[in-house]
């Protein structure tokens, strides 16, 4: 059986995501599809806008035989590490990867340049030039003679990283990139192709947003929780003023002294988006401020997202993806999937999800809810 896995966070599920499902199935219709799915927190830093439970159960409601939890050391951390966790993850076992792109016919190419022996070094000349990275990155390859405004579009930055963690790690998977439609930072949803950002905002806004949802993934979110960080900024701000200096200097992404300056912020400002405003710099992306911080909410240091993870979790599965499972626990190449016992990282865990609950909306969600969490199976 050919296995395609898909590396997402579905934060929503929206017609877009089940518009590539569907093209999976009816291209290979007896083919397996795996979703590796960012747990409750996401990469941009920011809690899940709904529990991970509902997102994984609609994603197979939607044409997706197997979910599997990306690790949360992961699913917090840079488009680079966040796209080369999936790769290894899914490597063990299934052939292909799926990912949407604003230009699928260019990627492979400036992959191969951005992992070049000559890139490091052209990089470094744009970054002392007073470039932020990405317009430093952009020129570097410009400079190898590739067009740099690839590099600018959303969806193609993580593809990249996709195509890059799959050339450095030898991976047997091959990419196959969709053509993806609509643009990613919308604040307005396309009716077709709707932008995950679009969505959250009419969400949180309570604007009408179920009509951007597939039919069979409604039911899971209709009357669903919303989490935000502003639902739990105070909570976010005690663990800021009470971290010790050392506790700020363990965080990751705090290179160059940004560590240092989000100490200085966070000791005396009043709000959690100003503390953010005043660290932000033209070097540095926000999207790094935002998972800085929520790595400090967390207790997450910058030793923790380097240690191996000993497992992976299932949250939902159907008859088809109990066979899919079974291959990747024969695989040998990442066997714990599904498994877990007692360990630290499961206490690491555990907490993270506690904390998640602080981000609810109307009000703060009981902890212990992992361990009362099912795994969502659809039976034939």
């Amino acid at each position: 059986m050919k296995i395609t896995g898909i590396i997402c966070e579905y934060n929503p599920l929206h017609l877009g995501h089940a518009r590539q499902l569907t093209l999976l199935r009816q291209q290979t219709p007896d083919a397996g599809i795996v979703c590796l799915m960012s747990g409750n927190y996401v990469q941009r830093g920011a809690p899940a806008i709904f529990d991970k439970a509902l997102r994984a159960a609609a994603a197979i409601d939607c044409g997706a035989d197997l979910v599997l939890e990306l690790p949360v050391t992961a699913s917090v951390s840079s488009a680079e590490n966040f796209a080369a966790e999936g790769v290894r993850i899914l490597s063990g076992f299934c052939h292909s990867l799926s990912f949407g792109a604003e230009t699928p016919n260019r990627l492979m190419d400036t992959a191969q340049a951005l992992l070049s022996e000559a890139f490091p070094a052209l990089l470094q000349q744009e970054l002392a030039s007073g470039c932020s990275f990405p317009a430093a990155r952009q020129k570097a390859i410009e400079t190898m003679g590739l067009d740099g405004a690839v590099l600018s579009l959303p969806n193609n930055i993580l593809a990249i990283e996709y195509c890059k963690a799959i050339l450095s790690q030898n991976s047997n998977m091959k990419p196959e990139p969709i053509f993806r439609t609509g643009n990613y930072h919308d604040s307005v949803p396309d009716k077709d192709a709707p932008s995950a950002t679009s969505l959250r905002q009419l969400i949180t806004t309570e604007k009408p947003w179920l009509g951007y949802i597939s039919q069979s993934a409604q039911d899971h979110f209709r009357n669903a929780a919303v989490h935000t960080t502003a639902n739990g900024e105070r909570a976010v701000l005690v663990r800021l003023r009470t971290m010790t200096d050392e506790e700020f200097e363990a965080l990751p992404y705090g290179s160059e002294g940004l560590w240092r300056k989000l100490m200085k912020n966070a000791r005396s400002l009043p709000t959690l988006e100003q503390i953010l405003q005043a660290t932000k710099s033209k070097r540095y992306a926000r999207s790094r401020l935002d998972r800085m911080v929520l790595c400090a909410f967390l207790g997450l240091s910058a030793q923790d997202l380097q240690e191996p993870v000993p497992y992976v979790r299932v949250l939902a599965l159907n008859d088809r993806g109990r066979q899919i499972l079974t291959t990747a626990r024969q695989s040998g190449v990442f066997p714990n999937i599904g498994e877990y016992r007692e360990h630290p990282w499961q206490q690491l865990e555990n907490r993270c999800d506690d904390l998640y609950g602080l981000f609810a909306q109307p009000g703060p969600e009981p902890p212990g809810q992992t361990s009362n969490r099912r795994i969502y199976y659809k039976g034939e």
